[in-house]
């Protein structure tokens, strides 16, 4: 699977899609349901794309990324 650098996290949409899903088949109404925006976000770093751009991610990036790919 595929990864952007920093997004919304894809698991917990899927919940909150889900949890829709759930809510209009128990007959509420599309309108009548909240816009909710994304509060899990990820940081991912690609180290072979970052050597491939010639960027070096400082350490204390690299510290604080939820997944760091080799």
């Amino acid at each position: 699977m595929k990864r952007r650098g920093y997004g919304a996290n894809i698991g917990d949409a899927y919940r909150q899609q889900g949890i829709y899903a759930g809510k209009i088949l128990k007959g509420e109404k599309p309108a009548d349901l909240p816009v909710m925006q994304s509060t899990k976000f990820e940081f991912v770093i690609n180290l072979k794309t970052a050597r491939t751009l010639g960027v070096a991610p400082s350490p204390g990036l690299l510290a604080i990324a939820d997944e760091v790919i080799e």
